[in-house]
């Protein structure tokens, strides 16, 4: 995709934290972007800085609403699929819903698509796909026995993709995010992912809740290198990347305690009283797994994928960016 070509690009789930940095990125670069979202976990202020942009539409819809995905998809070149139900928790909780957003949803998306022949359909995988798979890292052949409802639903995408790029020839991506945050990431609720919700906490002098001792890991991705990779997996004409996933992570990995150091430390400088705040450690929640990091030696080698942004160095952006929008 040159810049100097426009494209209409749909974005589903454009309102959420995902999805809405992907809308402004896609118009910023001067291309037609639409929205579609049902707003169960997505926002319109999310959308407040590009709502008037007469690139621009947003269809309030659903994707478990076939119709709602085939007037999303008319005219459109590509898709990028945010829409989803995240959160193991949630799915634990509620199975039926998650996998009827998650799976029945999807499959609704990739129909719509094929039959409005998109150019590509690139979607929002999952880290979770890898399971009980004990290797570090995690390499995208290589997965194991899923261990929530959440990470089956995010399998299944996986599986559906691959039937309709051999079956149809659509062409799709899957992109596995690993522990995305960054700004317009919702620090409410009872699903709130844990970065924006320790900073809110810690900007309330309110002590944050660890699951466990501290020690599990994860490869936190900062949104900027997300959509970096969104982009080229849009726009490659590498043939051989095609019709696979690919992990979309940063390649590094830090402990709980490490990222409640860095958030501590960042916040302090806004709020010196912050560095008091004391830190409270839980039970291990259900369906985590220990460690996770991703190798991202064949999103490099495919896709030319360098992301810019360390946990460090997305933490101080986005902190920043909390602190001025919410505090």
């Amino acid at each position: 995709m040159k810049i100097s070509d426009q494209y209409k690009i749909l974005v589903t789930g454009g309102a959420g934290f995902i999805g809405s940095n992907l809308c402004e990125h896609f118009l910023g670069l001067g291309h037609k972007v639409i929205c579609l979202d049902n707003f169960s976990t997505g926002h319109r202020h999310n959308l407040k800085d590009f709502i008037e942009n007469p690139n621009f539409k947003l269809i309030e819809g659903d994707i478990r609403n076939v119709a709602d995905c085939v007037l999303a998809v008319e005219g459109v070149d590509y898709v990028l699929h945010q829409a989803a139900l995240g959160s193991v928790p949630r799915s634990i909780n509620d199975p039926i819903t998650s996998n009827d957003v998650n799976v029945s949803g999807f499959l609704n998306m990739l129909v719509a698509s094929r039959d409005a022949k998109i150019k590509r359909f690139v979607y929002a995988a999952s880290s979770s796909t890898y399971g009980d798979s004990e290797g570090l890292p995690k390499v995208e052949e290589v997965i194991g026995k899923p261990l929530s409802p959440y990470a089956i639903t995010k399998y299944v995408n996986e599986l559906y993709a691959e039937i309709f790029s051999r079956t149809y020839g659509l062409e799709t991506i899957g992109l596995r995010y690993f522990n995305v945050f960054g700004r317009k990431q919702d620090p409410n609720g009872a699903y709130a992912a844990v970065i924006p919700k320790f900073v809110m906490q810690f900007m309330n002098y309110e002590s944050p809740v660890i699951n466990g001792d501290g020690n599990y890991s994860r490869d936190f991705t900062y949104i900027d290198n997300v959509i970096q990779m969104n982009e080229l997996a849009v726009t490659s004409q590498n043939a051989d990347s095609i019709n696979t996933v690919y992990n979309t992570a940063f390649g590094d990995r830090n402990t709980l305690n490490d990222l409640v150091g860095y958030l501590k430390k960042y916040l302090a400088e806004f709020d010196p009283k912050i560095a008091e705040v004391e830190i409270i450690y839980g039970a291990n929640r259900a369906g985590d797994i220990p460690h996770s990091l991703a190798s991202i030696n064949k999103a490099k080698k495919m896709l030319g994928y360098d992301p810019k942004y360390s946990l460090q160095e997305g933490l101080k952006e986005a902190v920043s960016w909390y602190w001025n929008n919410l505090k």
